[in-house]
């Protein structure tokens, strides 16, 4: 390759990749530099100068001028440099050129290098500058391919990034195919020697969060307000929403017209259950709600240590609790309290109950019994 040639080279690289030619310059002067600096000596002063307009690479080395030279690689004495060029003085620099016969095979040699690795870096870069900006973002990509350890790699964006699905990230259950299209939240852009990794979520509150954010126009609008969202992927995620204009129910909002709207994001994520919760600044009533679908009888808060008692009647401390807990483990992180359910017969057995208490909940009792 000639000079020429590999300045119009750069010149293709430039249009089609999009890259600025001169990084790769600035790469190859760096790069030439040093190769110089091993054939001619490290001590010695080397300047490589790239001229692309006249296509041309040129190798100087250069004495800076002294009164008194103490290292001769480096200093030439005002009397010697006079001796080229009368008009030097003291501090100019005297160059050389030495650009060797077979310069022409070396700096092939070398920006062939150059131009491979400064192209997967500045690849590199611009990938990860096109998505570390989209982090939390919910992306529709396709799902490319699938390890034997249960990694999926799915194509997103324009130019098919492979983003990253571990199993830890996918939600149990869930089974894709290569080819399926599938929603997936970013959840971190990695630039790394490798190159860029974009890591994929579909377990996090987060992309419930941004499923719930593109399918509510109220919610996008600010309207409804997602006042807190907690999630076991797979099982049950808790939503509580809030909306400052008194003519919009938040809960209506977002279950839609005969439930159409949760239930598009219910399908999304392979049917989990989703508790909607209308928020609110009264601790008690929001610890009762957060633990829907389960209705309390009465609440019991200890402001200082954040502790609730939590009763409710026999037939629904099962649904109140939970399987394993689950019910109440995520009442308990939504509403940021300690939440200790009861049944109202061993409220009313530890004596938990005064008797205005005890008259109140046995007539809801018998009211709940009835129905």
């Amino acid at each position: 390759m000639t000079s020429k040639d590999f300045f119009l080279a750069l010149e293709d690289l430039e249009r089609e990749k999009g890259l600025d030619k001169e990084v790769f310059l600035n790469a190859l002067q760096n790069a030439l530099s040093f190769a110089c600096k091993k054939h001619y000596g490290e001590a010695r002063n080397v300047e490589v100068r790239i001229v692309p307009e006249k296509y041309s690479v040129r190798i100087f080395a250069y004495k800076v001028v002294v009164e008194e030279v103490t290292d001769p690689d480096k200093e030439i004495s005002l009397d010697d440099a006079r001796a080229i060029k009368q008009s030097y003085r003291l501090g100019d620099r005297v160059n050389e050129e030495i650009t060797p016969k077979d310069f022409g095979r070396i700096a092939a040699q070398t920006a062939k290098q150059v131009v491979m690795q400064t192209l997967r870096d500045a690849e590199r870069n611009i990938s990860y500058s096109q998505y570390v900006d989209k982090e939390n973002e919910l992306l529709l990509g396709v799902v490319s391919r699938i390890k034997e350890d249960g990694t999926i790699f799915v194509e997103i964006g324009k130019n098919q990034m492979e983003g990253i699905l571990l199993p830890a990230d996918q939600t149990p259950g869930e089974k894709f195919e290569v080819g399926d299209k599938i929603k997936v939240l970013v959840k971190r852009v990695k630039n790394s020697t490798g190159g860029t990794q974009v890591m994929l979520s579909r377990s996090s509150f987060a992309f419930i969060r941004r499923l719930f954010e593109n399918e509510i126009p109220e919610i996008r609008a600010g309207i409804v307000e997602i006042k807190g969202i907690v999630r076991e992927a797979g099982f049950r995620t808790k939503i509580a929403v809030y909306s400052n204009d008194k003519d919009i129910d938040p809960v209506g909002a977002c279950v839609g017209n005969k439930g159409v709207r949760v239930s598009a994001i219910i399908n999304e994520i392979g049917g989990e259950k989703i508790d909607i919760i209308p928020w609110t600044e009264d601790i008690l009533d929001y610890i009762a709600r957060s633990l829907s679908p389960a209705q309390v009888l009465m609440v019991q808060a200890n402001e200082e240590s954040k502790e609730a008692k939590v009763i409710v009647s026999d037939d629904k401390l099962s649904l109140a609790i939970g399987k394993e807990g689950q019910n109440a483990r995520l009442a308990a992180r939504l509403t940021g309290w300690k939440i200790d359910v009861k049944s109202y017969s061993v409220a009313r057995q530890l004596g938990l109950l005064d008797e205005e208490e005890e008259s109140s909940e046995e007539q809801k009792v018998k009211g709940n019994d009835e129905e």
